[in-house]
């Protein structure tokens, strides 16, 4: 943006948008260059920091007019590089957006502003025995708004689903300035499902300034087993044996030995140390029911070839059980310097073959992986161990986890799960997508913003890009890498 443009800008912006809410130096702009991806920086060309939905809509349609890109960011806890500024581009914060403007207890509903921390609504709404089921690991600070712009999910998504099963209403705002209202206090609206569309659109259709999700009662009880195995593959067919018996965990998470290190060195839960992988199933629910779902997994489990099992018997030991794998992306960060964390979405069938080819990567690339998986879902977290400050190393991880990505994808999952494709994985949708598909996404763009103003660069990449890459989609069975087995 040249200097020109930018003071005309700021001279119109001004006009409603207090000045102490636009920031323009180095300083003020530097802690927005990036988000959870920290890999990728870039300075905006200025931050805006509106208070109302009107001010947002003056300034979409301010920029709408000038032609001058626009990135909304929440929290700026993402992981794949979705709210990274783009150059010349306004990078519009919705941090002032953070308050619950209504509850609703008899028809469980709250209504709430994007930027409202995700595990805040659960606390607003603790005392009249509900809660908002979605828990991503960084609940304590990611927001509803950038949970809706990722579809972001959780250890509970597997019974209670994801971000897009919790949200009945939004109210969003085109590039244009023009307020929609997708959805509502009901169950459903006529029309097509554009509140579902909006669920991981990662900022390329619209800017959400307001969420309508759908509370739970608090189960009457819960309980947490944990299972060792002194092979990884033991605790991956258990994940299918629980599922193949009916049973409907409310989460099943899985851990390999180096994630299940880190985490017990950082949040002391009672891991066993020995174990080449662990197992937390949580069972929720009316008591009678409980009980009899944990007996269930745990005979389920001990066929599996579970080592030790051990069960919460109340609700302390129950949060220890989960204090460490809600902290292990912290705790493996003390083993490195740096690491990537991956996510990709493979079938349940497929987990022992795909945790067996990343340990032949990680010899291959000499790089240490930590697993932590959603693994009742099939959602996937490998952690790439690394040192950004050791020449090429970076590059080594960045090509590690391309591959690991295409894996999931010849598996016959996805590239995301939850984590959206942002920049990170712009490259990846190359391999999932053909040209038919690619084209229809940029159909919808343009239906919503045809000037390709909104998040730019981001989610979608051009079909130019795929074939400079010369990158193929994988369809009818053909497998990038012929040396694996079909699953």
């Amino acid at each position: 943006m040249d200097g020109e443009k930018k003071e005309r800008l700021l001279n119109k912006l001004s006009e409603f948008v207090p000045s102490a809410s636009i920031l323009t130096s180095r300083e003020e702009l530097g802690p927005y260059e990036c988000d959870g991806l920290s890999v990728c920086r870039q300075l905006p060309a200025l931050v805006v920091l509106p208070e109302s939905v009107e001010q947002v809509a003056s300034i979409l349609r301010l920029c709408h007019t000038e032609k001058v890109e626009v990135v909304a960011r929440g929290a700026g806890t993402g992981l794949s590089g979705g709210a990274m500024p783009v150059e010349n581009a306004v990078l519009l914060s919705l941090a002032k957006f953070n308050n619950i403007l209504s509850i609703n207890s008899d028809n469980r509903t709250a209504v709430v502003q994007p930027g409202v921390r995700n595990l805040a609504i659960s606390q607003a709404v603790d005392y009249l025995g509900l809660y908002y089921a979605p828990d991503p690991s960084s609940q304590i600070a990611c927001t509803i708004g950038g949970n809706v712009a990722e579809n972001s999910g959780g250890v509970h998504c597997l019974k209670y689903g994801l971000t897009v099963h919790n949200v009945l209403g939004l109210k969003i705002l085109t590039m244009q300035g023009e307020l929609i209202e997708l959805g509502g206090a009901a169950l459903d609206a006529a029309g097509y499902d554009l509140l579902a569309l909006m669920h991981g659109s990662e900022g390329l259709l619209g800017v959400i300034v307001e969420v309508t999700v759908k509370l739970l009662p608090k189960p009457e009880v819960a309980q947490v087993v944990m299972a060792a195995f002194d092979d990884i593959e033991k605790a991956g067919r258990g994940v299918a044996d629980i599922i193949a018996a009916g049973i409907v965990p409310a989460g099943l998470e899985m851990m390999d030995k180096l994630a299940i290190e880190a985490a017990e060195a950082f949040a002391h839960a009672g891991y066993p140390d020995d174990a080449e992988a662990i197992l937390l199933c949580e069972i929720d629910g009316t008591l009678e029911g409980v009980t009899d779902h944990i007996a269930a997994v745990q005979k389920v489990l001990n066929g599996a070839g579970a080592t030790a099992i051990k069960t919460s018997n109340n609700e302390s030991e129950r949060l220890q059980l989960w204090a460490g794998r809600k902290a292990a992306f912290p705790a493996v960060g003390r083993l490195a310097p740096d690491y990537y964390c991956m996510d990709g979405t493979i079938p349940k069938a497929a987990l022992a073959n795909v945790l067996r080819q990343i340990a032949l990567w990680s010899d291959e690339y000499k790089l240490p992986v930590a697993n932590v998986f959603h693994a009742g879902d099939g959602n996937m977290h490998p952690l790439i161990l690394y040192d950004a400050n050791k020449p090429g190393e970076l590059e080594r991880t960045e090509a590690f986890g391309a591959k690991i990505l295409e894996l999931c994808v010849a598996s016959g999952g996805s590239i995301t799960g939850e984590h959206g494709v942002g920049v990170e994985k712009l490259d990846s949708m190359c391999i999932q997508f053909g040209a038919l598909e690619l084209n229809q996404f940029f159909a919808v763009k343009d239906a919503f913003d045809p000037d390709r103003l909104l998040n730019p660069g981001k989610a979608v990449p051009t079909l130019h890009r795929c074939a400079e890459l010369g990158r193929m989609h994988v369809h009818n069975g053909q497998l990038p890498h012929p040396e694996l087995e079909r699953f």
